[in-house]
């Protein structure tokens, strides 16, 4: 009895081990070699540092940069169309950059208060 205990926990502790293992090869898949991931990372930095000194700080805090395979992708909103053409035009100029999706919305002016 005490020996089929511990088979049926043996064979638990292999399933649950198992199921671990491909769980966290699952979330680590990606189709990207790792040292393109290390580029993109890289260019990722580079765009947020470039944009930090280029760019009006307020707009900073409220745009998210993403890379993928050297494409930037520039996500979130600014107060105008010019930040918004800058903040690209930065992107584009780093090395390693193919090409830039700017996804970033103009923040809309307010309505006058009435009076």
């Amino acid at each position: 009895m005490i020996e089929t205990k511990r088979k049926a926990y043996r064979l638990v502790v292999v399933v649950v081990a198992l199921a671990s293992i491909m769980i966290f090869a699952e979330g680590c898949n990606t189709s990207q070699p790792p040292n393109q991931q290390t580029k993109d990372s890289q260019i990722t930095t580079e765009v947020k540092a470039k944009l930090a000194s280029n760019v009006r700080a307020s707009s900073l805090t409220n745009i998210e940069v993403n890379t993928t395979n050297g494409v930037v992708t520039l996500a979130g909103q600014v107060e105008n169309a010019d930040i918004k053409r800058s903040a690209e035009q930065v992107a584009a100029a780093v090395s390693g950059v193919v090409g830039v999706n700017n996804n970033l919305q103009v923040a809309s002016l307010p309505a006058p208060a009435s009076r």
